[in-house]
């Protein structure tokens, strides 16, 4: 089984370059991140002619997570549970947001995350991600035999996975706390998939042509539980789908399981 996750930053923009994605890589599951869209907007069609069930959380025009599936998609979930939610403002109710997406695909339970950027270490937003990582570790303790936990993490995990970690000093990504976080996800029992076949970065700012200077961030990965990571037979980053123009930002990972 091809299991796929790529940060589209924006399905409705994408639609196309994702359709032809699926089709050359012959992808079994994707998960996509920063739909950016309501669900009434996803472009269904164009996948359920391609042969994919799909399923699809969005509220409005930010966040969005989908999970695409030729093998099967039940037991749909649009959120977690003790999933945080949040709002700028305390005083305000704390709305979930469209960040988390399950569904059992092929027997392997599989989720879309798109983990809370931080914005700045001094932000509510910071500590919102560190409540929802550590949501998601509790999810993860009671992982299925088969599950897959992919994404956009939004954690550089390692100083080799940012281009220059001296650049990120004082910033988000990089702290112990988010990688503390992240650490906690793998003593849960969850194993690196992804870095295991290909180490390099999944992502380049539009700005300051981060791509073609080679200044990129690996934030992008999949974790899966024991009883499926010993079944990953390869895997790479396709960079070729951040080259060109209408790219997203970020690069697709994928993974071959042998379930």
């Amino acid at each position: 089984m091809r299991i796929v996750n790529w940060n589209v930053n924006s399905i409705r923009t994408r639609a196309d370059r994702v359709l032809d994605f699926l089709q050359r890589h012959d992808v079994d599951v994707l998960a996509m991140q920063e739909t950016k869209c309501k669900d009434e907007q996803f472009p269904h069609l164009v996948f359920q002619q391609a042969g994919y069930e799909i399923a699809h959380v969005g509220y409005n025009q930010w966040n969005g997570v989908a999970i695409l599936s030729r093998v099967g998609l039940t037991e749909v979930a649009d959120h977690f549970p003790n999933q945080p939610g949040f709002d700028k403002d305390p005083l305000k109710p704390q709305n979930l947001e469209a960040r988390a997406l399950g569904a059992t695909c092929g027997g392997v339970r599989v989720w879309s995350l798109y983990v809370p950027n931080g914005r700045e270490i001094a932000d509510r937003h910071y500590d919102y991600k560190l409540r929802w990582l550590d949501a998601l570790r509790r999810l993860a303790l009671q992982s299925p035999e088969l599950a897959v936990y992919l994404g956009d993490f939004n954690i550089a995990p390692l100083d080799t996975d940012v281009w220059d970690i001296a650049a990120f000093a004082g910033a988000t990504h990089v702290t112990e706390p988010e990688r503390a976080a992240f650490a906690l996800l793998e003593d849960a029992g969850l194993v690196e998939t992804s870095r295991r076949f290909d180490g390099g970065f999944s992502y380049w700012d539009y700005k300051g042509a981060r791509f073609q200077r080679g200044e990129g961030m690996k934030i992008d990965f999949q974790l899966a539980t024991p009883a499926l990571a010993i079944r990953a037979t390869g895997g790479f980053i396709d960079r070729e789908e951040r080259s060109g123009k209408g790219a997203s930002d970020h690069a697709p990972v994928i993974v071959d399981y042998n379930v």
